[in-house]
């Protein structure tokens, strides 16, 4: 991880022809790093949520697969990669439905829905992710704001009605 690369965007996602190291201080003024998100759907309409490994920060609490797309990757290409490298589930980065955008302190993040995910190809990595529930969606909303890690609350609260209408809508 020490190598990972992101590409800066302005606010509006615009590229900024920069490059930072994960790590390194000092992001410039003005300049964010994408962070996409999947929340990934069975058929049956459950929603896959994992709780984050011992050694990451937010240790052992709940959350959608999550990362910062690296440099050369859009959005989509990094949600895929992300739910791909977590928990083993495959989406087509095209197949994504966005849900909506928040702008944090330093960073963009994005959240996306996978519908119909297979969920017989679950395989966690132990690096990254403790354990995972398929839960409901009433679930997910009767939990982020106490075992979700902190980002997500303010996350699923600007983004909870289409976060459902997503997952709920057609495909």
């Amino acid at each position: 991880m020490d190598d990972e690369l992101w590409d800066l965007v302005d606010a509006a996602g615009r590229p900024l022809g920069i490059t930072h190291r994960r790590g390194d201080p000092g992001l410039p003024a003005e300049a964010f790093h994408v962070v996409s998100s999947v929340c990934a759907v069975r058929a049956d309409g459950r929603v896959l949520i994992s709780q984050r490994a011992a050694v990451k920060d937010w240790a052992l609490d709940w959350e959608f697969a999550a990362g910062s797309a690296l440099a050369g990757e859009t959005s989509r290409q990094a949600a895929s990669r992300e739910l791909r490298e977590e928990t083993g589930l495959r989406a087509a980065p095209d197949a994504l439905v966005f849900v909506g955008r928040v702008i944090e302190a330093s960073a963009l993040f994005d959240l996306y829905v996978a519908h119909d995910v297979d969920p017989a190809t679950l395989a966690l990595d132990p690096e990254e992710v403790a354990a995972s529930e398929w839960v409901t969606l009433d679930e997910v909303q009767a939990r982020y704001r106490s075992d979700f890690a902190g980002p997500w609350v303010a996350r699923l609260d600007a983004m909870w009605a289409e976060l459902v209408a997503a997952v709920r809508g057609s495909r």
